[in-house]
């Protein structure tokens, strides 16, 4: 079995196949999870099961492609692009029925074939674009 395939697992049958119960098996009792751009997530399988709602609650389509994978010797560097619709409220945001798509990169680091932490990038402000949250000619500026 490849090293990489809890990481693997959590897009494709997580995100994609909607199989939640596959958290179980495939993260630590003690995961801790890091993404500025999303709410904070609890520590543990049932964090991340509620972090994983409450994205499938906001964009029930959503769909991630692996767009290429690195491995090192404890983790695993997955560099995606999500697509989903916008038809379940978020904080502030009402539902919009617009469509996303964007891109992120997620760095796994695992242990005994389960993801323990992981770090998460992803383009949180082209979303908010695309749903019109933001105007679109909103740009970041680097410091």
């Amino acid at each position: 079995m490849a090293k990489n395939n809890s990481a693997r697992r959590i897009f494709e049958e997580v995100w994609n196949e909607k199989e939640l119960g596959a958290i179980d098996e495939l993260i630590t009792a003690d995961y801790v999870h890091h993404d500025p751009q999303s709410p904070k997530v609890q520590r543990g399988i049932e964090g991340y099961k509620q972090f994983v709602n409450f994205y499938l609650s906001a964009f029930p389509d959503l769909r991630f492609t692996i767009d290429d994978e690195i491995e090192g010797k404890n983790s695993v560097v997955t560099r995606w692009t999500v697509t989903g619709t916008h038809h379940g409220d978020m904080p502030g945001l009402p539902r919009t029925g617009k469509p996303i798509s964007l891109t992120g990169i997620t760095i796994a680091q695992l242990s005994d074939g389960k993801v323990v932490e992981s770090w998460n990038n992803w383009d949180a402000l082209g979303m908010m674009q695309q749903l019109g949250a933001i105007p679109a000619d909103a740009r970041g500026r680097a410091a």
